[in-house]
């Protein structure tokens, strides 16, 4: 057992075996149904997300208003049409992951944290390496060249954050001014029931109710969409039909309506004018305007043009003188 113990040949012989059995069992994992499936899957995914990012086109239909829209208008109706369910559901849970990392998680007080470690480290090393060895460890891992983002990637950057903010900038307009009255009426339902909801439901919960149903809704649409559209057609049809009932009965109300009132009118009218015409033939005004008719000027005597001459010849009486 020494001998073989201290023999390097048996000892070379034992690692070569060692490493030719490692060999074989990766191979044979690596080459496995396991790690079959998992290189179609990832294949599969990473051909989801090209196709994901390649539907980023700026739609031919245009806005109501004739503007061109945003080429995320494309790629948020790609993501939540679950036509690459791969991507879709990654990209939902990376959204409800961060809502829980931003609930659960003080992430500004970890990152301040990780800084001043990561440059108390940094420090210590310099100090540590110019001390003991002449040359800090920090200078050693420098780069020859400090990196920067170059002029193409941050016009990129800053086209597609402005292409974002577009989005929704238009998005909300359309809603707002109800270019399509199912998205804006479905946005009222939703808004009326967060500001009940936002009373008992903290915004980490709204925003992951919204979140599930932004992604969820689209998808049990597209699962059930015939049954569904049948529903709908089918409560269309009955509201239809209610609608126009409602329509004849108001029809039909209003022209009895006008018509009561056009008798109304009619009958008023008709007092009215019966009215004026009793006064204006009653008796005394008859009456009045015979008299005033038959009377005429010669019927009265003539007024007298000079003075009155009194015919008999007035006599001065004289008074008796009184002697005394």
């Amino acid at each position: 057992m020494a001998d073989s113990a201290s023999d390097p040949t048996a000892n070379g012989n034992s690692v070569d075996s060692l490493k030719g059995n490692a060999q074989a069992a990766y191979s044979q994992i690596a080459s496995g149904p396991v790690a079959q499936n998992v290189k179609d899957q990832s294949a599969k995914t990473t051909a989801e997300f090209s196709n994901l990012a390649n539907s980023r086109q700026t739609p031919s239909q245009p806005a109501a208003t004739g503007q061109p829209l945003t080429h995320y208008h494309s790629f948020f109706s790609e993501l939540l049409s679950w036509n690459n369910p791969r991507a879709s559901s990654i990209a939902y849970a990376s959204v409800v992951s961060l809502i829980f990392v931003a609930r659960y998680l003080d992430v500004v007080r970890y990152t301040f944290k990780l800084t001043w470690m990561a440059l108390g480290v940094t420090v210590l090393a310099e100090i540590a390496g110019k001390t003991i060895l002449g040359n800090g460890l920090a200078t050693q891992l420098r780069p020859r060249k400090y990196y920067t983002v170059p002029r193409e990637t941050l016009d990129s950057l800053i086209g597609d954050v402005h292409e974002l903010i577009n989005f929704f900038v238009i998005e909300s307009q359309r809603i707002l001014f109800a270019e399509n009255v199912s998205a804006s009426a479905v946005a009222a339902i939703g808004a009326f029931l967060s500001y009940y909801l936002v009373k008992i439901v903290p915004y980490w919960g709204l925003a992951l109710i919204a979140t599930t149903l932004l992604f969820f809704v689209p998808l049990v649409y597209t699962t059930n969409q015939e049954l569904i559209d049948h529903q709908l057609k089918q409560a269309s049809d009955v509201f239809n039909t209610q609608t126009e009932q409602l329509r004849q009965v108001a029809s039909r109300h209003t022209s009895q309506a006008t018509e009561i009132t056009k008798q109304y009118m009619g009958d008023y009218t008709a007092k009215a004018q019966q009215m004026i015409r009793g006064r204006s033939t009653s008796p005394e005004a008859v009456h009045k305007s015979a008299h005033q008719s038959n009377l005429k000027e010669s019927d009265f005597p003539q007024a007298p043009a000079g003075d009155f001459k009194s015919e008999v010849p007035i006599k001065s009486e004289e008074e008796p003188l009184i002697t005394a």
